[in-house]
């Protein structure tokens, strides 16, 4: 593991950097010069005051839920290995995974944090994200299937695709706070040809863990994950007023009722964008947008200059985490305590 992490600490500065530049490198120059010279002051200071309040949001979010497990992380902590594991999250297929793993190991070997409640951590925060993710995406499907406007998309296939996954991750969460023996015989039969090795020794014993841990955060914490669920909420609710501001930055008219569905089917379809297998959403996000505007017969030009400022925004978030990943492995912070 040290050699694979020293391998990372070299490689993500060139990484981060060579990506970025690809990106610019694929925007219009015209639009790319004029989308950061058309902006005021105060709209830079406010776009960015909205883009920090999302990151600091989703952060708290994963504080309240570590927190709710008994474990004393700081939220600037959090900050530091959410923000790194989004850019192995975006430098790899699909921007929704990728920097999960890493994140448990951080917060295992750096902070102190057990390896069982590192996971549990983790992925209960992972579930919130998808979970509400497609939550409003598929209530954003159905607000577009009321309307007659938009009807040269299957919405209710799309929809039915959203409600599948939700149902599929709602199974999941059933199984395994009911039938905790039967996930570890599966994993049991999974590890096999492994199960000799000295880091899956006990892993019975860390699955059992995890599960009353589990079971103790639903019957003891359930104020938290309110409060961890409304966070996310409004975590939403600012990516979605970001959007909206962008949308204006690009000289998209979105007054009356044909400007909200406007909005919300290009919402819709940046996100389903992102969902797609590739690295950042890079050229799905593109292809939707221009795609997009073209059936709505808006001007092409304010596409490109919607573009430019998503992926100044990316190369920002991007660049920000290739700056936080190598003080993760530097020597340990004081364990945190854990109640």
């Amino acid at each position: 593991m040290k050699l694979n992490t020293t391998i990372l600490h070299y490689l993500t500065w060139p990484l981060a950097a060579g990506l970025a530049l690809w990106i610019v490198s694929r925007l219009p120059a015209d639009a790319l010069m004029q989308a950061i010279t058309q902006l005021r002051s105060a709209q830079w200071l406010i776009w960015i005051a909205i883009n920090v309040a999302v990151i600091v949001l989703l952060a708290g979010r994963w504080q309240l839920l570590s927190n709710a497990m008994g474990l004393s992380v700081k939220l600037g902590q959090l900050l530091r290995i959410r923000q790194a594991g989004q850019l192995i999250s975006f430098v790899t297929p699909g921007p929704q995974f990728g920097g999960e793993p890493l994140q448990v190991y951080w917060l295992w070997k750096r902070y102190g944090v057990p390896g069982h409640s590192a996971l549990l951590s983790v992925g209960l925060d992972r579930f919130y994200e998808l979970w509400i993710n497609f939550a409003i995406l598929l209530l954003a499907v159905l607000a577009l299937l009321t309307t007659s406007a938009i009807d040269f998309v299957d919405w209710q296939f799309i929809a039915g695709v959203l409600l599948a996954l939700l149902l599929a991750m709602g199974v999941l969460a059933w199984v395994l706070l009911t039938q905790p023996q039967r996930v570890r015989g599966w994993i049991q039969r999974l590890t096999r040809p492994w199960q000799h090795h000295p880091r899956l020794a006990r892993l019975d014993s860390h699955w059992e863990q995890l599960n009353e841990s589990l079971r103790a955060l639903l019957g003891q914490q359930r104020p938290a994950l309110i409060a961890a669920l409304l966070v996310s909420l409004l975590a939403w609710l600012t990516m979605i007023a970001e959007f909206w501001l962008l949308l204006g930055f690009a000289g998209i008219d979105l007054g009356g009722e044909q400007g909200l569905t406007t909005f919300v089917f290009l919402f819709t379809i940046v996100r389903l964008a992102f969902l797609l297998p590739l690295p950042g959403g890079i050229g799905s996000v593109e292809a939707a947008l221009f795609w997009a505007f073209q059936a709505l017969a808006l001007p092409l030009s304010a596409a490109a200059a919607l573009i430019v400022l998503m992926r100044l925004r990316d190369v920002a978030v991007l660049l920000a985490g290739a700056a936080l990943f190598p003080g993760l492995h530097k020597p340990l912070d004081p364990a945190p305590t854990h109640s």
